[in-house]
């Protein structure tokens, strides 16, 4: 399901991490109008120099222990490759020697991103189908909930701003409907899923894991996979939230899944709320998307959200 944000706040927000990703997202916005004005001349490195903002801002706000670089290629365990990347986020573990090789082992990569300075419709398309792609190149999990509806590796889609410029456009309905029918059209399983979509200059899509009862659908526990968008859409929200807040507090929150080291500071930008409110559109999946054994904890009830970090919850992230 995709989520939009529209809670307005009830009292003042005066964290400082509110007036740094608002920095951000200002500095974002001042390097989209540079980059813009030479675009047509250069289509080419006006993309990478793109990337190269947010391969900066994730340096800027991942862990040191995280090296990113641009452009290469995944290569599994059985030798497949993936189509090019933009951006890759690599594990502390990383071999110093295979660093600059550009093409980096798939047990070493944390996070990939595809970059677009003007989003644009085909570009959620071709970004889900290869996130298809490159998910694939990992095994399939199981023997947990959260092992069995994700991936080992976080990707997604960052744009500085979107081609629906109008005064009658319609930009984040635009997204979510094309997000939804994407995710239908190319997606066979919620692990593979696409898993936050970033315009630095609207709002922030996310993906989200939870196990539903639906009694008025099916008398089962339902598994469902939800977009949701996080968007600053209220006066009093613009000077908070921002969508590159979501995007530092979902993907740290995503990362700390699998590295555990990250956690406390996943959970610190969680309870400083610089993400906001959000709501979204489910997707439903029957139950048999798990394992056999998985699947009769889900269809007991043997799921809970009473401890935090535990691969057994109802919800994820």
């Amino acid at each position: 399901m995709w989520q939009l944000g529209g809670n307005i706040m009830s009292k003042k927000k005066n964290h400082d991490l509110y007036q740094f990703m608002k920095q951000l997202s200002n500095e974002m916005a001042e390097e989209y109008n540079r980059i813009q004005m030479r675009a047509t001349e250069d289509p080419g490195t006006a993309g990478d120099q793109g990337e190269e903002n947010w391969a900066e801002l994730l340096r800027d706000w991942l862990p040191r222990t995280y090296k990113v670089v641009t452009k290469g290629r995944i290569i599994s365990q059985d030798g497949r490759t993936s189509p090019q990347i933009d951006i890759l986020v690599l594990k502390s573990i990383y071999p110093e020697k295979l660093l600059s090789k550009k093409l980096y082992l798939a047990a070493g990569v944390a996070a990939a991103f595809e970059c677009k300075t003007t989003l644009k419709a085909a570009h959620i398309d071709k970004a889900m189908e290869t996130c298809v792609k490159i998910k694939n190149l990992y095994p399939n999990r199981v023997g947990t909930p959260y092992k069995e509806l994700h991936v080992p590796i976080v990707y997604g889609l960052l744009a500085h701003s979107h081609s629906w410029q109008e005064s009658n456009s319609t930009p984040e309905d635009n997204i979510r409907k094309r997000l939804l029918d994407s995710d239908e059209l190319y997606v066979p399983h919620p692990r593979l899923s696409l898993d936050l979509l970033c315009v630095a200059d609207l709002a922030t899509w996310i993906s989200f894991k939870e196990t539903l009862v639906l009694p008025q659908i099916t008398p089962d526990k339902i598994a469902s996979s939800t977009y949701l968008e996080h968007a600053p859409i209220h006066e009093k929200q613009v000077e908070y939230f921002t969508p590159i807040g979501a995007l530092v507090c979902d993907l740290s929150q995503r990362l700390a899944w699998e590295d555990p080291a990250l956690r406390d500071l996943a959970d610190y930008y969680r309870i400083t709320n610089i993400a906001g409110s959000a709501e979204g559109i489910l997707r439903l999946w029957p139950t048999s998307i798990y394992s056999t054994g998985i699947q009769s904890f889900v269809e007991m009830g043997d799921l809970s959200n009473d401890k935090a970090w535990t691969e057994w919850n109802l919800t994820f992230p």
